[in-house]
């Protein structure tokens, strides 16, 4: 496996429509860093949040997930409460190529302040806008800023096609759009 360049993923971008919306290069003029970098695309947060909360002594259980988990916010940034925890959306919609398994870590910037951004892989030919998760393990409350970066994707290429691929398997996650909730 490969990693791939910016070259390569600047091509996608534009041949394929890998990533949409797609940022040629770093953005960071007073803001937390987004776009293409040497070897990833830095995607950002939208403004849509789900932030877990604790009102209604919901259990958070995956198999039968309850909406009353969480509050719905919409801005520019969100104040995730201590030692809690919010899912977001990229801004940016993926297309993943057969040949590529995408892997995704959290932005520096926010773990240095306690803030743990977790994405799962994107596996070959998934495609939607990310789901991300974003913990505060803090024992503050932490701001997270929409419409700047928030993780770094890192695309791996296979020596070899996978036999079958995500969208020929019709995952369960498969062109999500918006802030997409956990399903059995």
């Amino acid at each position: 496996m490969a990693v791939m360049p910016d070259s390569w993923i600047r091509e996608m971008a534009h041949s394929k429509g890998m990533i949409e919306p797609f940022i040629e290069s770093q953005k960071r003029q007073n803001c937390i860093s987004y776009g293409v970098s040497s070897y990833g695309y830095d995607a950002r947060v939208s403004e849509e949040f789900k932030i877990f909360t604790n009102v209604d002594s919901a259990l958070v259980d995956p198999k039968q997930f309850a909406t009353e988990s969480f509050v719905e916010r919409t801005g520019d940034v969100c104040v995730i409460p201590p030692n809690s925890f919010a899912l977001a959306r990229t801004v940016e919609y993926f297309r993943v190529p057969r040949d590529i398994l995408v892997i995704c870590l959290g932005k520096s910037t926010y773990a240095r302040c306690g803030i743990i951004v977790n994405v799962t892989p994107l596996e070959p030919e998934w495609e939607g806008h990310v789901t991300l998760e974003f913990s505060n393990t803090t024992p503050l409350p932490a701001k997270i800023y929409a419409n700047e970066g928030a993780c770094q994707f890192i695309f791996l290429k296979a020596d070899s096609l996978c036999d079958v691929s995500y969208a020929d398997r019709s995952g369960k996650y498969q062109g999500q759009v918006g802030v997409t909730l956990p399903k059995l």
